[in-house]
């Protein structure tokens, strides 16, 4: 494998590649590896973890959903004359 070396890395920069080692939990190569792999488009996209809220509901959640919402679809007249 192919070493690197990056210099004169701004305050900012170092500080916001450590955040993201800390949230990712990986050391900070893997962090910069997986970063540069997400931005060059190399390797699979990085998650944001948001998968787990979207796009996870059953059917049955799915139509609790719908039901429980459905009042405020409804117009009330006497609001509106």
């Amino acid at each position: 494998m192919k070493h690197l070396t990056i210099r004169n890395v701004p305050p900012k920069l170092a500080q916001a590649l450590q955040e993201a080692r800390r949230r990712s939990g990986t050391s900070l190569n893997q962090t910069v590896l997986d970063l540069l792999q997400q931005g060059l488009g190399v390797g699979q996209p990085r998650s944001n973890g948001l998968s787990e809220l979207a796009g996870g509901w059953s059917e049955d959640d799915f139509l609790e959903f719908q039901e429980a919402v459905a009042p405020f679809s409804q117009i009330d007249p006497e609001l509106w004359s």
